[in-house]
């Protein structure tokens, strides 16, 4: 089975016969171009794991090639060929997302040893946009399943603010009505899509510890504090963070939060150093938080913060229309999944 499939665009018969010596031996399947037109076409035609390209070629540059391959896949491996005089062409690929240079004359035990580390990076970075745009299916706007007009205006809503620049969502709604799911909606449909998305429920984390797993601490910050740990909202910078329940959040660490909101800066717990964050906040609650700031549970000034962008998703009891098509769903999950639930399984009205 071979190891991956290469392609060698050299002008030099020589260069192309040994790297295609050496490299079948080691198990690759090798394929070669005399220049850069041929290279590009065999490029499109084989649709190569990996690219060895030399910066001189008669016609069409090195460097044009690259371009070209970049354009069909910005993805796949290209490694130059570079003379000593052309060590600043070479860096100048490397701008342009080659992945190394080979210099002239070559050590094949090197050589085959960029290749291997290329290769390998090369398929974490598959594996890695493979898992992102699986992340991307299943959390899509249309995987919520809707049909009531409230639902309809909400996704609607909901789509416009995951493409805004709104630093805060807040979103309510009762247990169990999917505030989880249209919060990976709204960060898998944005331009911070690729960014991390980091979740907490303040519910579920002791007071004790909500501030360190949100904030970070500094290694000696109290007994067990034996190395520095980067906290939630740091971990999230460029993408967003869901507050799960906000509600339950003690008064001390709302005004801690209130502070991350209004100045995108916090300290590390033990820390003096202020980091700077570009997060978009997104918190859920299963409560009225107008209520709650009322009986003195949650910090009005936090309340006005949050409120920016409101969403309410309105329980099924208010869309009972749905319910035979979430049915209906949920049956051919199941039994995908479980083989056993029969297809002539129906709600009963």
């Amino acid at each position: 089975m071979s190891k991956g499939k290469i392609l060698i665009v050299d002008d030099e018969q020589l260069i192309r016969w040994s790297f295609e010596k050496e490299l079948t031996r080691e198990g690759y399947e090798v394929i070669t171009a005399s220049s850069g037109e041929e290279g590009i076409d065999t490029f499109e035609r084989e649709r190569p794991d990996l690219v060895i390209l030399d910066i001189r070629l008669p016609g069409i540059s090195g460097l044009d090639v690259l371009k070209e391959i970049k354009n069909e896949d910005p993805h796949v491996p290209v490694i130059m060929i570079t003379a000593f005089a052309d060590v600043d062409t070479a860096v100048e690929a490397m701008k342009m997302n080659a992945f190394d240079y080979l210099p002239k004359p070559f050590n094949f035990d090197e050589v085959k040893i960029v290749i291997k580390k290329s290769l390998n990076q090369s398929r974490i970075q598959q594996e890695y946009f493979s898992i992102k745009e699986k992340e991307y299916q299943t959390y899509d706007f249309s995987r919520i399943i809707h049909a009531s007009e409230s639902m309809k205006n909400l996704i609607r809503i909901a789509r416009k603010v995951a493409e805004s620049n709104a630093q805060t969502v807040l979103i309510e709604g009762e247990s169990g009505t999917g505030k989880d799911l249209l919060s990976r909606a709204i960060h898998y449909s944005s331009p911070r899509r690729e960014q991390p998305f980091m979740e907490i429920n303040c519910a579920a984390i002791p007071e004790t510890l909500l501030e360190s797993e949100l904030f970070g601490f500094e290694k000696g910050a109290f007994t067990d504090a034996k190395v520095t740990k980067k906290g939630l909202f740091e971990l999230a910078d460029g993408g967003s963070i869901l507050l799960d329940e906000v509600s339950e959040m003690p008064l001390l660490s709302q005004a801690k939060l209130l502070r991350v909101l209004e100045n995108k800066t916090f300290k590390r717990l033990g820390g003096t150093k202020d980091i700077t964050v570009d997060v978009r906040t997104i918190a859920t609650t299963n409560r009225n938080l107008v209520e709650e700031v009322q009986k003195g549970n949650f910090r009005e000034d936090l309340f006005y913060r949050l409120n920016v962008i409101q969403l309410r998703i309105p329980p099924l009891r208010e869309r009972q229309e749905e319910i035979p098509i979430l049915v209906e769903h949920f049956i051919k999950e199941f039994n995908q999944e479980f083989k056993k639930i029969s297809k002539d399984a129906r709600v009963k009205p």
